[in-house]
């Protein structure tokens, strides 16, 4: 059980229900999560509204996104995070020994532009401060400024995510692994 309480559909108003609802199912399974956040209906309808956005948009190729999701939940230790997003990473194409070992000097079946995704994701978590031009410049050989831009914006927010989730103790929901 988290932290705090959790707060079921119909106790949030009802013009962030179909964002709850849709989170929790389409999105997730995430229903923990949202019952967290479900406290600041606020956070629930902007956050989560505009990862449902995101999704729908799909802009930033899935692989890539997961790779890097994983890759920062791996650096953070969220097992929640870990445990939704390795097996979408799998689904993704990613092997299992890739999302184990992705933080590994080399990973099971990435290419090039895999490793840039991933290493990207740990100079945005770890040395956001320091990432040299050179790492843009390989970026913007294969993603929009757009993508670049939603690419940075879902590494950065995943590392909110890693603590809140963490912080709360949020629990895995049942038939997920707790993590690879």
């Amino acid at each position: 059980m988290a932290r705090v309480s959790d707060v079921e559909i119909d106790q949030v108003p009802e013009d962030v229900r179909p964002i709850y609802e849709r989170y929790a199912n389409e999105y997730g399974p995430f229903l923990n999560q949202v019952k967290v956040f479900a406290h600041r209906p606020v956070a629930l309808k902007h956050m989560m509204g505009m990862l449902l956005e995101f999704y729908d948009e799909a802009l930033l190729p899935k692989r890539y996104l997961e790779i890097a999701l994983v890759t920062v939940s791996k650096i953070n230790e969220c097992k929640y995070c870990i445990s939704h997003h390795a097996p979408r990473a799998i689904q993704h194409g990613l092997s299992e020994a890739a999302v184990e070992g992705i933080l590994g000097d080399s990973v099971d079946g990435f290419d090039e532009l895999d490793m840039l995704v991933r290493d990207y994701a740990v100079q945005v978590t770890n040395n956001f401060q320091y990432i040299r031009e050179k790492m843009f410049d390989e970026l913007k050989q294969h993603f929009s400024d757009e993508q670049i831009v939603e690419l940075t914006l879902r590494i950065a927010l995943c590392g909110f995510f890693n603590r809140f989730n963490d912080a709360l103790q949020i629990e895995i929901e049942p038939g997920l692994v707790s993590g690879l």
